[in-house]
């Protein structure tokens, strides 16, 4: 059975979000712009999907970063995946912390999955979605995660 487009982008933002959740359960999630920077310059090799979420393009540096990030992981042949809907991450992944004030929510702009056991199943829906939207010249495919 094909899905429909938006359908098929639902399927799949439910799947990253099944994995993201999955991966943090495990140990197996790397957030933060520094943090995986430094895991990908340490051990590449470790991780199988990069999630770049943003909801604001107009935020210069944060541009630059992704930009940096994305060569970086073009390079080592990582499958990168650009995503918008940061409130819904937070929710998911319990970004607020209970000493923190709202405005200073973990960095959940760069996450790097590391462990290829991580929900499997969802890894390759996600690995998929994303060979699939690199053959349609799609080279850093894109999905808007839906708040609930």
């Amino acid at each position: 059975m094909v899905l429909s487009v938006p359908l098929r982008m639902q399927a799949v933002g439910l799947a990253l979000e099944e994995l993201l959740v999955t991966a943090q359960k495990q140990d197996c999630l790397t957030v933060g712009i520094y943090e995986s920077a430094k895991l990908l310059n340490a051990d590449p090799d470790s991780v199988v999907l990069c999630v770049l979420a943003a909801d604001d393009a107009d935020d210069v540096a944060l541009q630059i970063h992704f930009t940096l990030l994305q060569s970086f992981c073009c390079d080592s042949g990582l499958t990168i995946l650009r995503v918008s809907g940061v409130r819904r991450l937070q929710q998911l992944l319990g970004a607020a912390d209970a000493n923190r004030n709202q405005e200073e929510l973990r960095d959940l702009h760069c996450m790097l999955v590391t462990n290829p056991q991580a929900d499997h199943c969802r890894l390759q829906e996600v690995g998929t979605y994303c060979q699939e939207s690199r053959r349609l010249d799609q080279w850093v495919p894109e999905l808007v995660l839906q708040e609930r």
